[in-house]
């Protein structure tokens, strides 16, 4: 072997070798920039990352304020978290704020808001860096919400403990003033750093047959809306042409459901009104099934689905809480498009969704992106985010939108909904009775309604499941008082 090919000899492991190790190093290479660039989101993320929730609790928490008061906040702690969580109206705002917790997760603006709450946010980097050039310990920002307090506070009051859930909009921007949900529970027990206890409570109140941490105005099991519905089969049938208020129905006693032998009655159990014939309008005022289950009939199930959703059923929506989508179901015969035609058979709803609707109605059709986010504050005080009304979309033209107006603020003068009635306030109003279909014992009472001054509107739907104190009362009896009391609130702040 010469000289020649014995060094080609020794190179070829080198070049090997070589070879090897810029394979490895491209391979590490582009497993950190993996990590660092595309899945650093996501294990930031993951719960089983103790680094990031240690660190997290190393951040004082930003406040979440309503009506400048801090309904969540954070105070030094005397352990390795350096920081407690607080709920100073707990319950009161449970549905709202949610809860933080060590290990078991967010919910509410705790969760939907973390980013901005621990200081994490993209708005905030520029600040998070300028805090640790200048040795400032790190700090979250703060976010204040539209709930208006009075009203959050009569919501709660005129629920009591039953269970239901209150929600009332600003209907011209959109604004969510009040979310109450019945039964809740106390967030300040999820901010234990006993991660045992937490998991315990967690456990508890997940076990509970009354489901105390479901949202019941934006999530959980989905009611039957009952008759605050023919506000959309109505509002279908003006925006077809075909139909006004004054277009009549046959007004009899009982009415047989197609190839059924079920029939359908008004649930005064008698017509809708002398005559033997119904307006719309009267049907709306008095609440009567027959006349809207004929109106149903004559539409269709495509024109009520389309107008449904033109309301938002079926759309995902986040305020920024994730919102469950109503539904209005498919695949109906003539019967059950009757059926839905009232609210009955197999149309789910949110009293969120419920709200919407009404605030639509009173905003000349117009239907404004509900929002919990007035602003949200750096910890000097800097805007970060000061969210501006934004139009979810235009489900009815301004003509229908008086229509219903007019028939609604007759159902608070003459009608079902008297209850609702405000000595020197427009209040126009919608009550409603779902049944389960189990032995026609009803399921919930609704309202939802709105309220209207010189400067000021509010709308507000109200659902109530009734227990054994309140089975046979009406929701003009139940739902509505709780309807007028947030109204009144909102009106009088």
């Amino acid at each position: 072997m010469t000289g020649v090919e014995r060094e080609q000899s020794m190179r070829r492991p080198i070049r090997r070798v070589s070879t090897l190790l810029l394979v490895m190093f491209l391979g590490l290479f582009g497993s950190s920039t993996m990590i660092q660039a595309v899945q650093a989101d996501s294990l930031h993320a993951d719960p089983r990352n103790t680094r990031t929730l240690y660190d997290s609790f190393a951040v004082e928490r930003g406040s979440i304020v309503v009506d400048g008061v801090q309904v969540a906040l954070s105070t030094p702690s005397n352990d390795e978290f350096e920081w407690q969580r607080e709920y100073p109206m707990g319950p009161l705002y449970a549905p709202v704020t949610g809860y933080n917790t060590l290990g078991q997760g967010n919910t509410g603006i705790e969760g939907a808001m973390n980013a901005e709450l621990t200081g994490s946010a993209n708005s905030q980097f520029l600040d998070q860096i300028l805090a640790t050039l200048t040795g400032q310990d790190p700090a979250g920002s703060s976010v204040e919400l539209t709930i208006d307090h009075d009203a959050q506070q009569a919501a709660a009051d005129a629920l009591g403990g039953r269970e239901g859930a209150v929600v009332a909009l600003d209907p011209e921007t959109g604004d969510v003033l009040a979310m109450y949900s019945s039964p809740t529970f106390d967030p300040n027990a999820f901010a234990s750093h006993n991660t045992a206890a937490v998991t315990e409570t967690y456990n508890q109140l997940l076990a509970d047959p009354e489901q105390p941490l479901q949202n019941r105005a934006i999530a959980g099991d989905l009611y039957y809306p009952g008759s605050v519905f023919k506000l959309v089969t109505v509002a279908a049938a003006l925006e077809s042409g075909r139909f006004d208020l004054q277009s009549e129905f046959d007004n009899p006693e009982t009415l047989t459901l197609p190839q059924s032998t079920s029939e359908v009655r008004n649930a005064s159990r008698e017509t809708c009104g002398p005559g033997e014939q119904a307006t719309l309008e009267t049907s709306l005022v008095l609440s009567c099934n027959i006349p809207i289950a004929q109106l149903g009939q004559e539409l269709g199930q495509d024109a009520l689905a389309e107008q449904a959703a033109a309301f938002g059923y079926g759309q995902p929506l986040d305020i920024p809480l994730d919102v469950t989508p109503s539904s209005y179901p498919t695949g109906l015969d003539e019967a059950q498009t009757m059926l839905t035609a009232f609210g009955q058979y197999d149309v789910r709803v949110t009293p969120l969704q419920v709200a919407m609707t009404t605030a639509a109605i009173a905003n000349d059709g117009t239907m404004m992106r509900p929002n919990m986010v007035d602003r949200v504050l750096a910890p000097n005080l800097d805007v970060l985010d000061d969210p501006e009304p934004t139009i979810q979309g235009n489900p009815i033209s301004a003509e229908t939108a008086a229509a219903l107006r007019g028939a609604m603020e007759l159902g608070v003068s003459e009608g079902l909904a008297s209850n609702a009635a405000i000595p020197g306030v427009t209040v126009g109003g919608k009550t409603g009775t779902a049944e389960t279909g189990e032995n026609n014992e009803p399921f919930n009472l609704w309202f939802t309604g709105y309220g209207e001054t010189d400067d000021r509107s509010v709308a507000v739907a109200v659902v109530v499941v009734p227990d054994e104190n309140i089975v046979g009362d009406t929701s003009n009896v139940i739902a509505a008082p709780i309807g007028r009391a947030v109204i009144e609130a909102v009106l009088n702040s």
